[in-house]
This record gives C-alpha cells, structure tokens and sequence, in this order.
C-alpha cells in the first residue's frame, strides 16, 4: 500500500527541528550574529554549501558532522539572514546589535511562516517535483541561488529583472528542506522501513 505524501508535515518537521537548533545555539551564543552584514552570513551560507558538494564528491567528511546538519546550518543562517535585513532596513545604522533572544524567537517564525507559504504554493504549482530530483541537484540550485545573491550584494542590491536577495535566500531554505526530506526517506529506505 503506498503511502499518502504529506509534505506540509515533513516541512513542519523539519523546521521544528531547525528553529530547536536556532533556539539553543541563542541560549549558547546569545544573538551575536547581529554583527553580521549580510554578505558575510551569504558567505557562510556559501561555505556550508559547498562542505556539503565536496562530500557528495568525495565521499567524506574529515570533521565528523551530518549532511543534515549542514542544510539544517543553512536553513538557520537563511532566516537569520531575513531577520538582519530586515534590522537593517528599520535602522540605517547596526546601533542595536543586541537583539533580545525572544524577538530574535519571533522574527524567526516569522519568517519561517512566509517561506513555508512560498513553498506550498510553488509546491502546489510544480506538483512535487522536486520528490524526482537527486539531493546533489539541490546543492547546486543553492550554490547556484548563492552566486546569485552575491552578484546582487556586489550590486549594491539592485536588480533589473530579477527578485532580491530575500526571495533566494527563501528559495534557498525551500531547496535544503526539500533535501533534509529526501535525506529521511533515503535513511528510512536504507533501514527497510
């Protein structure tokens, strides 16, 4: 008997599980990325995109951490990446730098809200799509969407044609959600489940 495809709760899962990380490592951390220009946070979300390629092409980690650790990275530096545009645009000056942990909380939902609606409706247009395609194929889409917004950054922000910077770092989210899900059902495939 197949089973009924419900990827709303397997998104929902899977940002349960980010905004959990996003939630202790501010306990660790505090909001110390309020420091962070946004270039830099697309520069670390670069730099986790591309650990994770150089493992689908080598085979290994040196540092012993998760593909799924690396998108889940990505996802958090995405949002966190919304959260100080947005700081950013309310002050022309990074004046406030502390940012309470609860705000951080809730501008974090926030923005997790919008991108699960942009992902149900292109989801409800592409018609799951995205179930016939490799994981490597999102790592590039994301490397691809990062080169994209770097340009742009490199722009000053101004674009001619295209969407900003907000709307691929949305899209980036959606493709290492799309790749945390496909990750799960490969480790429920390989368990026989």
């Amino acid at each position: 008997m197949e089973t009924k495809i419900n990827t709303q709760k397997e998104v929902k899962n899977e940002l349960i599980k980010c905004r959990d990380i996003f939630s202790k490592k501010l306990q660790d951390y505090g909001t110390s990325w309020r420091i962070m220009r946004p270039s830099s946070v697309t520069d670390q979300i670069y730099i986790k995109a591309r650990r994770i390629r150089s493992f689908e092409e080598k085979g290994e980690f040196k540092i012993q951490e998760s593909i799924s650790s690396e998108y889940q990275a990505i996802i958090n530096y995405c949002i966190i990446a919304l959260i100080i545009l947005e700081l950013n645009l309310q002050s022309s000056i990074m004046e406030d730098i502390d940012l309470k942990s609860s705000l951080a909380l809730t501008l974090y939902d926030k923005y997790t809200n919008r991108i699960l609606n942009l992902l149900e409706a292109k989801n409800h247009d592409y018609d799951e799509a995205w179930r016939h395609m490799r994981i490597s194929s999102f790592t590039d889409i994301i490397l691809q969407k990062l080169l994209r917004t770097k340009e742009i950054e490199s722009n000053h922000g101004k674009t001619i044609v295209s969407e900003g910077v907000d709307a691929n770092y949305m899209d980036i989210v959606n493709y290492a959600l799309f790749a945390l899900i496909k990750l799960n059902e490969q480790v429920s495939k390989d368990k026989g489940e």
